[in-house]
Parts: C-alpha cells; structure tokens; sequence
C-alpha cells in the first residue's frame, strides 16, 4: 500500500486525505496545532452564490463528504445577507468533532502538535520529512497543504500587528512551507496597493456580549444587519483577502453571521468605536482577540504547481489549499484538496493524473487562477467561487447554477463523473 504524508489538517489538508484515503493509500496527517481545519474552525459559510455549483460539482464526481458533514451541522441554511444568496452556516463549535470522527472511521492516522522543520530531497524526490523534536515520517508521496497565512512576523510587518488568530502561531509554532524547504520559489501575494499579503476576512464577537435583541434575531435568521451612524464608519475593506465581501452594504453596516459566535464580517473593527454602536455595547472579540487593532495576514507562500495539483519543480509532492494559489475560501480549499489527495494515489499507481475539465466551474477555476498568478496584476488580486473576479466570470461563461440535476448532468458531459468514488 502506498503512503501519503500530508502536512497541514485544514480543510484541504482533511479534503486531501479523505481522496487519498479512497484511492487506497495509507494516508499519514500532521497538524503543527492540535486542532484540525485551520481557519475553518472560525470559517462557517458554505454555498454562497457558485460555492452551491462547485459544491454540487464535486458530490456529483464522488469527492462530497465534507459539504455533507457541514450541511449536517448548519445552524441556518439558505440564507441570503447582502451581495449573496443560498448561503449555509456551519456550526463552529460541532464541525471540528464531526470532521476528526469521519477522517478516524475511514482509518486516517493524525499526529498533532508535529510542526515539520525539514525534509530530505534526492532525485527530485521527497523521501521523508521531519519535524522539530526530530521524528521523521517517510511516504511515497508528500501534499503541502501548510497555507498561506503568517507567520507572527508577517502579521506584525505587513499587517497591523499579531492579532492571536486561530492558528495561534506565537503558541505552536508558525507556518512552515515543504514547498520552500524544498527549494521552490514561492509565490507571494499582493494587496491592491501592491504591498505584500492580505488581511483575513472577518472577526468573530461573543454572541453572549451583544444585545438581546440581537441575539435572538441572530438565533433566528441567521443574519443580522445593522446601520453604522455615519460618524461612526470605517472602511478597512481594501485589505481584506474575502475581496467578494468588499461591498459597500458591509461598509455603512455591521453584518453578522451566526456560525455558533456571531461572524462579523470586517477584517477589523475599532473596538471603541464599535462599543458605540447600539447593541454593542459590551462587545467583545472572541477571534482574533485583537479584532479591534487587525486580523492576521495571508498569501505569502503560494506554490508553482500543475492543473493537477503537483508541485512544479518536485516529483512526489502535491499542493492544496492556499498553498495551491489565490483561491480563497473554504469550498475552494475542500476542491483543491480534493484534487490533490486523488493525484497523489494516482501517481504512485502510475496512473495519469487528472486535470478537472474546463467545461465544470471547479476545472476552469483551477486553471485561470494558475495563469492569472503568472502575473503581475493577477498576484494582487482574490479569487473565489463566491464573489468577485471569479463569480463574475462563472456568470460570464455559463458556469453558474443551482439545479443540481443540470450540474449532475454537465460533470457526466465532462467525463468525470463519479471520478473521485475510487482510483479508476
């Protein structure tokens, strides 16, 4: 049996491992944290607007398991909040424990608080990697699904300082690249200005510290959306990497989002300043715990890979996630993962590897976003499945639906249906 080391356990390290599973590897998971899904332990929002098309996309080709289990823990589902619609909010709180106790039932093997610090190459070929106590894990075939985001560094020199986001760097260890260890040089993001990196995309409030009012409106719908007094206003929207959130609506408002806390979807916000806002008084951030100063920062460290995933440069190592280029977002992620975990089987069987077909949204994002790094405008702008540049073109190209039959349908046309059930 092949082996399949993944370094990272957010959503598309889990992703990875769950295809790479499937296709009948022994399949190793190292997490430097000691909690899985990364960023997506704060995330919670799936099936927004073509999130809904690529979601369906990959049930109809067999790689459906993760929107399943997030679908079964949604606190609201299709739900609309400005600029979206047919949104699905996960519960932060149960998603870590449904996501861990599905990767166990199908025998996949964690090893948390494992911070990889070196690898060994020859031929172009990985032969193992090893983390800071000096364990060493060997494999066949190595995905960096490490992201994008930090280290503190990076938070404090391009960014508004170390905030303590959830990936809690100063506490584990920051974020180390397989991809640059193995002497690859990185991509690195932009802002609009043409500084480096972009701010994470929103911070989470305790539900408890807000009104009651509030509250309840949040427990019922979903979604909660306040006027900001107009001296009250700020606009930090430019820096944040969720560009498809970037709209006036989240400007002159506050939105929240019920995912467990209530989702505020601003890279920062004043403390003070929002303090003022009725119904705010007591607020209080739950992540990052500096919301009032500045999130933490991402796209530093985006690997040079193929349509299938593999890391140019390296033979046995595959890329997912934020690793894989500036596709923001969890369902963007799963799909990467995904990809990459059924490659990664496929190499070792000495199969082809598979590139999704351009005719599907999941394809042809997977595609443009690669030739769009290769420039310079490119690098400073997000794509997502949700809003923004890519939407827009999924709209432009036909890509865009929600009849699931039609999307069942058009991956059959494309060859690839059922594809990820197994290593064909």
């Amino acid at each position: 049996m092949s082996r399949v080391v993944i370094i990272g356990g957010g959503w598309s390290g889990c992703a990875a491992a769950i295809s790479a599973r499937k296709a009948g590897a022994e399949v190793i998971l190292i997490e430097r944290t000691d909690m899985l899904l990364g960023t997506g332990m704060v995330g919670g929002i799936m099936r927004n607007n073509g999130r809904f098309t690529a979601a369906e996309e990959m049930a109809a080709m067999g790689g459906g398991e993760l929107f399943e289990i997030c679908d079964r823990n949604s606190r609201h589902k299709n739900i609309e909040f400005p600029g979206h619609k047919h949104a699905a909010l996960y519960d932060i709180g149960t998603i870590h424990g449904a996501v861990s106790d599905y990767l166990k039932a199908i025998g996949v093997q964690f090893h948390y608080k494992n911070r990889i610090s070196k690898i060994e190459v020859s031929n172009g070929n990985i032969s193992c990697v090893q983390e800071q106590e000096g364990r060493i894990f060997e494999g066949d075939v190595f995905i960096d699904a490490t992201g994008t985001a930090g280290p503190t560094a990076n938070c404090i020199k391009y960014g508004n300082g170390c905030a303590m986001c959830i990936l809690r760097c100063p506490s584990f260890g920051g974020r180390v690249s397989i991809t640059g260890l193995a002497g690859i040089v990185e991509y690195v993001g932009k802002k609009q200005d043409g500084s480096y990196g972009a701010m994470s995309g929103s911070c989470k409030l305790y539900k408890e510290s807000l009104a009651k009012e509030i509250r309840d409106e949040l427990d019922l719908k979903g979604v909660v959306v306040i006027p900001i007094p107009r001296n009250l206003v700020e606009d930090h929207l430019s820096v944040k990497a969720c560009q498809q959130y970037a709209l006036k609506e989240f400007k002159d408002n506050i939105i929240l989002l019920d995912t467990g806390h209530a989702k505020l979807m601003t890279p920062f916000y004043n403390l003070e300043m929002l303090r003022r806002i009725p119904g705010f008084e007591n607020a209080r951030y739950e992540d990052p715990y500096a919301g009032g100063i500045g999130n933490s920062m991402r796209y530093f460290a985006m690997a040079p890979r193929e349509n299938s995933m593999k890391v140019e440069g390296v033979q046995n190592l595959f890329c997912c996630g934020e690793k894989a280029g500036l596709l923001v977002g969890h369902t963007e992620a799963i799909v990467t993962g995904t990809l990459a975990g059924h490659n990664s089987a496929r190499l070792v069987s000495k199969k082809p590897l598979l590139e999704l077909p351009r005719g599907l949204a999941t394809g042809d994002a997977v595609a443009y976003v690669r030739e769009e790094m290769k420039t310079e405008k490119g690098l400073t702008k997000k794509y997502t499945f949700s809003g923004s540049v890519y939407f827009e073109r999924m709209l432009k190209l036909g890509l865009y639906s929600t009849d699931t039959g039609e999307i069942a349908k058009r991956v059959e046309q494309n060859g690839v249906k059922g594809v990820f059930s197994k290593l064909n």
